[in-house]
């Protein structure tokens, strides 16, 4: 598993820095760089702004340009982006109003205001990053969201955003501000999980939800917001995708893509493992999911299979499942060793459970 944080020796700070590792000073060198200066064993040295910045067992060429987040008298340093991938998240917050039965990153009640240190680090990202917003609920800071996303809109436009929301905080006064924002760089990444009202709201444990749910996709709708809808496929939904991918093709056509994505065995997702997870693999398990994709890519809707690995999937469906889980949390079972499919597939999660997970796991 690739590390998100790495061991440094303490600085004598008094705030939290941000800071980009360089192999060299180049011509283009930043004030919050920090250049590297040589190894001491397995120790790297760096200076920053004068001061000695050490990374234990992280050589260079392995986070060259990569911003970290070091704070204050702690051995730890916070890989905000890494140059090398394309999977970088930002957390806004771990603070949500819902409680989804599934919830890989269960929210917490504290909260500290980052968008400071994320528009240090945004500025200092690699050229044509895709950079994530996730949570718990970014949209309850809505007002420093909006303005974290103008302004980095404006400061890097080569840069993308993907915004995790459950779409309850949108509101009509939204619709200038989303609308503000360039279609093209911002993605926000919205889960509907059932037709059924009901079901929705259970499966997020807030009542009312879907209800207001379908209100924010008015909104952004109107705004010309891009929009990803995401349903996690469970036991409990199943059954609902073929009626679900109706309501998607009549109130919902103008999203940039229905993600079906299977389930990550963490947070509450592993606490109700035995309850949710949805073997799609048994024989005819995937009937109610191939329904749904054929409904609505026959409708003109995009559709796709997220974190769904290409052995558990008929063949004719593989095209649909890219590469989807992060570089950091990805992994291969020793069966996938000989795979003709493995370079295109998503593999498995890294708390992947071999011995309560996909019947009909097997090399291609």
């Amino acid at each position: 598993m690739i590390p998100l944080r790495l061991k440094v020796d303490p600085l004598p700070a008094d705030a939290p820095i941000v800071t980009r590792l360089r192999s060299s000073a180049p011509a283009d060198v930043d004030p919050l760089d920090a250049v590297f200066l040589g190894m001491d064993g397995t120790v790297a040295e760096f200076d920053l702004a004068g001061f000695p910045l050490r990374l234990h067992n992280a050589p260079i060429e392995s986070v060259e340009n990569d911003v970290l987040l070091i704070l204050p008298r702690q051995g730890t340093a916070h890989r905000l982006i890494r140059a090398s991938s394309p999977h970088n998240t930002l957390l806004v917050t771990e603070r949500c109003d819902q409680l989804c039965l599934m919830c890989s990153q269960p929210p917490k009640r504290h909260h500290s205001d980052m968008f400071p240190y994320f528009r240090e680090a945004v500025r200092l990202a690699p050229k044509n990053a895709y950079v994530g917003l996730s949570g718990g609920e970014p949209t309850l800071f809505k007002e420093e969201l909006f303005l974290f996303l103008r302004d980095m809109v404006d400061a890097r436009p080569d840069i993308r955003f993907h915004v995790l929301t459950n779409g309850q905080h949108f509101e009509d006064a939204d619709i200038e501000e989303l609308a503000s924002i360039p279609h093209d760089r911002v993605l926000w990444g919205i889960p509907l999980y059932s037709h059924e009202p009901a079901r929705h709201d259970e499966i997020v444990v807030k009542a009312g939800a879907f209800s207001r749910l379908m209100q924010s996709f008015a909104i952004l709708a109107r705004a010309g917001s891009a929009v990803e809808l995401r349903t996690v496929v469970m036991k409990p939904n199943a059954p609902d995708l073929a009626p679900l991918a109706r309501l998607v093709t009549l109130q919902l056509p103008f999203i940039t893509v229905w993600a079906l994505m299977q389930l990550e065995n963490i947070g509450f997702g592993r606490k109700n493992w035995n309850e949710l997870f949805f073997d799609n693999s048994l024989p005819h398990a995937f009937d109610p999911i191939a329904d749904a994709l054929n409904f609505v890519r026959a409708k003109g809707v995009d559709a796709l299979l997220y974190n769904f690995p290409h052995c558990t999937v008929p063949e004719d469906f593989r095209c649909l499942a890219p590469r989807t889980i992060s570089d950091w949390k990805q992994r291969y079972l020793d069966t996938c060793g000989n795979c003709n499919a493995r370079e295109a597939c998503c593999g498995f999660f890294e708390w992947y459970p071999d011995e309560r997970g996909f019947t009909g796991v097997r090399p291609l």
